[in-house]
C-alpha cells in the first residue's frame, strides 16, 4: 500500500494501489509521481511544500523515503507544466476548430450577397424610374381608362382588320371628283392622320360632350382643316363610294356629314370601341381594304365608302388627345 500525504499543510490525500510497490525493495519512490493521478499532482504543487512517499509490500520489511522539499516541488511543477501545455493544445485545437465555419457562414460571402442585394435593388431603380417604351402607345394606356370620345378631341382612328390609320395630305385624287385623297396610313407617327371631332352646325352641342350612339358628327383632318367627304363619285381602285377631303373651316356641307354606330351595348363613345361612320347622303359606311395605291401615295391602301354593314368596315379611336367630359349641363 503506497500512502500519498502532503505536508506541512494539505486539504487533500489519495490512495491507491499499484502493482509496482508489490515488489520486494529497492525501488525508486519517484515512481509514485508517475503513477498518481492529475488531480492530486496539481494539487500538490499548488499547496505543498514537503511530500513523504510512504510504500509497503506484502512482506514483513517496511520502508520510509522522504525527499527534500525542493526536489519533490521540482518535480511537480515540471509534472504541471507538461500537463498545462497539453491542456493549451487541446485549448487551440477546439478554437481553430469553432473559427473553421462553413463558407455561406463567412464574412467574405455575407459581403458579397449584400453588394449582389444592393446592385440588384439599383438595376431595379433604374428600371422604373429611366426606362421608355417606345413600343407602347398612348392608345394602349388610354383604353385601360375607359376614357371617352368628346367634341373637340384629336384622334387617329385605326382600322381595325388592317391596322392602318385613315390619312389624308395634300395630293388630289387623278380621277373622280380631284378632290384631296383620303388613304390609309400605316406607320403610328404621322401628323396627317390626326382628326378633330366635331358637331354638325345648329347643335346645341359644345366642347367636351360625350358623343353617343347614333350622333351625326363631322371629322375635320387637323392639317390641312379640310372635312372627310364622300359622295357618288367611283373610288380609284375598287370603285366603290369614293371618300375624300373638301371644304375648310367655313364651308361644309352635309357631304361632310356621317352618323356614329357604337357596336354591342356601350351607349357613348370611347377609346378602342368598335364604331361605324354611315354617312348620310349616300349611305355608305366609311370602309378600308388591303389594295394599296402605287403613284399618288405608295404603299397607301384605298379607303372608300361601301354601302354594306360589314366586319371590315369597323374602326377605333386610337392616339391621340382626348377632351374631358364637360361637366357642366
Amino acid at each position: 500500500m503506497i500512502k500519498f500525504s502532503l505536508h506541512p499543510v494539505c486539504d487533500a490525500s489519495h490512495k491507491w494501489e499499484d502493482p509496482i510497490y508489490s515488489r520486494d525493495p529497492p525501488y525508486d519512490p519517484c515512481v509514485a509521481f508517475q503513477v498518481a493521478p492529475r488531480s492530486c499532482i496539481d494539487l500538490v504543487s499548488d499547496h505543498c511544500t514537503s511530500i513523504t512517499i510512504v510504500a509497503s509490500t506484502q512482506g514483513p520489511a517496511r520502508r520510509k523515503v522522504s525527499s527534500s522539499s525542493s526536489s519533490a516541488t521540482e518535480r511537480a511543477q515540471s509534472l504541471k507544466e507538461t500537463l498545462d501545455r497539453d491542456r493549451g493544445k487541446e485549448v487551440r485545437k477546439s478554437t481553430y476548430a469553432q473559427v473553421e465555419l462553413p463558407f455561406w457562414q463567412s464574412n467574405w460571402f455575407l459581403a458579397l450577397l449584400l453588394a449582389m442585394a444592393a446592385g440588384f435593388f439599383a438595376l431595379a431603380l433604374f428600371l422604373y424610374l429611366g426606362l421608355e417604351l417606345p413600343n407602347a402607345s398612348p392608345s394602349s394606356a388610354m383604353a385601360a381608362e375607359g376614357v371617352e370620345v368628346t367634341y373637340g378631341s384629336v384622334i387617329k382612328l385605326m382600322h381595325e382588320r388592317t391596322k392602318f390609320r385613315l390619312h389624308s395630305h395634300d395630293v388630289p385624287y387623278g380621277s373622280g371628283s380631284g378632290q384631296q385623297s383620303v388613304t390609309g396610313f400605316q406607320g403610328v407617327d404621322d401628323s396627317n392622320s390626326y382628326w378633330v371631332v366635331k358637331p354638325v352646325p345648329d347643335t346645341s352641342a359644345k366642347q367636351g360632350d360625350a358623343i353617343t350612339h347614333g350622333t351625326v358628327l363631322r371629322l375635320q383632318h387637323m392639317r390641312s382643316r379640310k372635312w372627310l367627304h364622300s359622295h357618288l363619285h367611283a373610288s380609284p381602285i375598287s370603285g366603290n363610294l369614293e371618300v375624300s377631303c373638301f371644304g375648310s373651316d367655313q364651308d361644309s356641307d352635309t357631304g361632310d356629314h356621317w352618323r356614329l354606330e357604337i357596336e354591342g351595348s356601350g351607349k357613348t363613345w370611347k377609346q378602342d370601341q368598335k364604331v361605324r361612320f354611315k354617312h348620310v347622303d349616300t349611305q355608305g359606311y366609311l370602309h378600308s381594304h388591303d389594295k394599296k395605291y402605287t403613284r399618288i401615295a405608295g404603299g397607301q391602301q384605298e379607303v372608300c365608302g361601301v354601302r354594306e354593314k360589314r366586319a371590315d368596315n369597323i374602326w377605333l379611336a386610337g392616339e391621340g388627345v382626348y377632351l374631358p367630359v364637360n361637366s357642366s349641363k
